[in-house]
């Protein structure tokens, strides 16, 4: 009897602890695909710049997964705190936001290190971030 109530105390817990991540995921999914496609954007034009300077190299092809399973539990941190305490809304947009912005700038210009992106048009899209500098000449 006991071990039965064991079991169903353990299976009722995994089963609230999955359906909390369930909704938790789906009721954020825009934040997470974002996330993951702008880490894995970035990573895949780091590796066709990589292949062109250095050649293919497996370990740094398999930062990419690390790096959006870090970021995707960083995520789920932070939007648990967003759900759990009232006025913190605000927190995942503080934090991933920033990140997001330097993610996409580091795949612009990964991809004119490989080559897709001409350098004076980067520099174009740079200088017009930072309007303030002034342009190249």
């Amino acid at each position: 009897m006991q071990t039965k109530t064991t079991i169903v105390g353990l299976t009722s817990f995994c089963t609230y602890l999955c359906t909390y991540f369930f909704d938790l995921t789906m009721n954020n999914f825009e934040q997470y695909l974002a996330v993951a496609a702008v880490i894995w954007l970035d990573g895949v034009f780091g590796i066709w710049a990589g292949v062109k300077k250095e050649g293919f190299k497996t370990y740094k092809a398999l930062k990419i997964t690390k790096n959006t399973f870090i970021w995707l539990v960083i995520l789920t941190a932070i939007l648990m705190v967003e759900k759990g305490f009232a006025g913190t809304a605000w927190l995942s947009e503080v934090i991933i936001v920033p990140f997001m912005i330097l993610q996409i700038i580091s795949a612009l210009k990964n991809a004119s290190m490989a080559g897709l992106i001409k350098t004076k048009e980067l520099n174009n899209i740079l200088d017009r971030i930072d309007k303030h500098k002034g342009f190249r000449e």
